[in-house]
């Protein structure tokens, strides 16, 4: 019995990061494919939800920080764990192979594609819908988002490139 509360739990654990990866990708999507000005002008309208969203396009740098490392974190704990399931099923060479290959297919599939073409089809309801939740996850990783936010732009400087390359996406 033990084995399958376990099983169960590592079920509901990947069935569970795979809606978080959803939501980081059709987030993206939806938020930066806003229109110019949109946000603000909801905001202006007395939209409360527009407020949130305004204030999270202020740093369009953070805030794809912000939603990229919360889903690379839910996809690398995903792939971790359906190894581990499949460490206890499969020689561990196997499972490993058989992990990468299922995990990369199915957070292709529904953890980037479909939910960024449903981020794009509905972007102004889900990103008034997300920007709370995604307020709460930067403040929740704000020290990775930080370290990564500084790290990134030091880069994109030193290497000749714009260290905000995000804000002509957002501009209005």
């Amino acid at each position: 019995m033990p084995e399958l509360t376990t099983s169960l739990a590592a079920v509901a654990a990947v069935v569970s990061l795979l809606a978080l990866s959803a939501f980081f990708s059709s987030s993206e999507t939806a938020i930066f494919s806003l229109p110019a000005g949109w946000p603000a002008e909801r905001a202006a309208a007395g939209d409360r939800r527009a407020v949130h969203l305004d204030a999270l396009r202020e740093d369009p740098h953070r805030l794809l920080v912000t939603l990229l490392v919360g889903n690379n974190l839910v996809n690398v704990a995903l792939s971790s764990v359906v190894t581990v399931l499949l460490v206890d099923a499969l020689p561990p060479g196997v499972a490993v192979t058989a992990a990468t290959v299922v995990v990369t297919s199915v957070v292709l599939v529904f953890g980037e594609i479909v939910p960024k073409s449903y981020g794009l089809g509905n972007n102004e309801a889900w990103a008034l819908r997300v920007a709370r939740p995604v307020t709460l996850v930067g403040r929740l990783l704000r020290p990775l988002v930080s370290l990564f936010d500084a790290v990134t732009r030091s880069a994109s400087r030193r290497l000749g490139g714009d260290a905000d390359i995000e804000e002509p996406y957002l501009d209005d």
